[in-house]
């Protein structure tokens, strides 16, 4: 990576224009000062004429290897292609002497991120993963909560991210072939157990049930996974695509109280839309109607409970953290270690799945095992 004085911006590739190109991550980089969106990489026109009427002056590359072969010009990789591309595309770019961001999953197994990260460490670069929903307002204003102990000993961990879809949308996220790493564990389910894991700690057990439940559906399109942590709390998670009538987003019951949010954080929305972040301008907010409600002893729908501020989501802080990280002035904000302990626990989850098993991981966070135990 070419040195550069703290003023200087860095050069970003991103590999791939689609929806987590377009949408998550050319906003956020062109958002964070100090970082800069030198070239896109895609063939398709359309996207194209899209990326160049958002970021005048951007440059188009047809094939990563083009960015291999001026890695000189550039200071950070993106990789924002699809699932079965993670792994070799980041290889690449370690090879090539690049930092990388991978979106998640960075790979389909525990074993490959694992082997991602000594090839980064070896080289001395940086490898980060888009975990972006650590940065959900939801999840920060819990975060928030847990540090002040307002919940007292937290004893189970309710997560959803539940949608209602019920035709097939097609594409490799919803193929069966095992090479696309599509279905919905490994969509949503990253972002739930990322989420329980860096609230409450290492897996010690998973149980999981997958189904298929839409016409035509070959990836799992209804999932629920239960997690015991080392910790002693017991995490709950689900993520669907069937689901006629969503669940609170969190249910978070503890020894003195509970807290309970419904609603999804705003920030995708808002891209989506069209909406940017920019210094100094309300981001990540929502409405007081969506706030949580903390209490006991009754249910928030009924009035229970006392309304908990939603802090801002702020996705801008990812990459914020990643240009601190290339600067030698922060830390990475999301270590490829990190994501191989989600996939441990996704790995379990559908091995649970497959053979009505609960799974036990080892404690040094290697790949998991099966014990001789009946489903709970």
């Amino acid at each position: 990576m070419t040195s550069h004085t703290s003023g200087s911006p860095l050069r970003v590739g991103l590999v791939g224009y689609g929806l987590a190109g377009s949408v998550f991550h050319a906003p956020l980089i062109t958002a964070t000062d100090g970082l800069a969106l030198d070239t896109v990489v895609t063939r398709d026109e359309g996207r194209r004429a899209q990326a160049r009427a958002a970021y005048p002056g951007v440059r188009f590359a047809d094939s990563p290897d083009e960015l291999w072969r001026r890695a000189d010009e550039l200071d950070l990789i993106v990789i924002a292609s699809p699932n079965k591309t993670h792994v070799p595309l980041a290889r690449a770019a370690l090879e090539a002497g690049l930092p990388v961001v991978v979106d998640k999953p960075v790979a389909g197994t525990a074993a490959e991120a694992r082997e991602l990260a000594a090839l980064a460490e070896e080289r001395g670069l940086l490898l980060s993963v888009f975990q972006n929903r650590r940065w959900d307002n939801d999840f920060l204003t819990l975060r928030a909560l847990l540090a002040d102990g307002a919940l007292g000993e937290v004893q189970r961990f309710e997560s959803r991210y539940e949608r209602w879809r019920p035709r097939l949308k097609g594409g490799w996220r919803e193929s069966g072939d095992p090479q696309e790493i599509g279905g919905l564990l490994y969509d949503l389910g990253s972002h739930v157990a990322d989420q329980a894991l860096n609230l409450f700690g290492p897996a010690a057990q998973v149980y999981a049930e997958s189904d298929l439940r839409r016409p035509g559906a070959a990836a799992d399109d209804d999932t629920f996974l239960a997690i015991t942590h080392t910790s002693g709390v017991r995490s709950h998670l689900y993520v669907s695509a069937t689901t006629a009538q969503l669940g609170p987003r969190f249910r978070v019951l503890g020894s003195s109280a509970g807290f309970v949010k419904y609603g999804l954080d705003p920030q995708e929305a808002a891209l989506r839309e069209g909406a940017r972040p920019a210094p100094g301008e309300p981001w990540g907010e929502e409405g007081e109607e969506l706030w949580g409600r903390l209490g006991s002893g009754e249910s928030p729908l009924t009035g229970g409970g006392t309304p908990v501020r939603t802090l801002p989501g702020d996705y801008p802080a990812y990459y914020a953290a990643v240009n601190d990280a290339l600067r030698g002035t922060g830390d990475n904000p999301v270590t490829a270690l990190q994501a191989a302990a989600t996939l441990d626990v996704l790995e379990a989850a559908r091995r649970s799945a497959r053979e009505g098993v609960t799974v036990t991981l080892r404690p040094t966070g290697a790949s998991a095992h099966v014990t001789e135990e009946q489903p709970v």
